[in-house]
């Protein structure tokens, strides 16, 4: 069962589920038990409570856990879902950074967020591999 699943999935799906997954869980340990420190996000604070990022974050997981199981080329608004949530908060930590300097530490978290988005971009761009059942079609032709 989980080899039939990864297959339906594909790579591209199981990157979808699983960062989709990491981002849903992520909102909701915010809604749960917020950020012991908002230093680092207290610009994004002045446009909406921390409640409602949560439910950012919950929104745009699911929304790529949606996209995960569909074939490539329907996924694709499962990707910059990823990214839409990430971008401010990695924005809003580098600026707590410099030029603010009110969070030391706020340079290391928004290179945490960009280093996260990295693989949601770089498979964003692959191509799904062929399965042994196409390649056989392909074969024959």
């Amino acid at each position: 069962m989980p080899c039939r699943a990864a297959r339906r999935l594909g790579r591209r799906g199981a990157i979808l589920l699983s960062f989709g997954s990491l981002w849903a869980l992520y909102g909701f340990g915010q809604l749960m038990e917020p950020l012991p420190s908002n230093d680092g996000v207290r610009i994004l604070l002045h446009l909406m409570p921390l409640d409602a990022w949560a439910w950012c974050w919950i929104a745009c997981g699911i929304t790529a856990i949606a996209a995960s199981p569909l074939p490539q080329g329907r996924d694709w608004f499962g990707f910059p879902a990823l990214l839409l949530i990430v971008a401010p908060w990695m924005c809003s930590y580098l600026v707590s950074w410099w030029p603010l300097g009110d969070n030391p530490r706020g340079w290391v978290t928004a290179l945490i967020w960009a280093v996260a988005a990295v693989p949601v971009i770089v498979v964003a761009g692959w191509q799904e591999p062929l399965r042994p059942k196409e390649l056989r079609l392909d074969d024959e032709r």
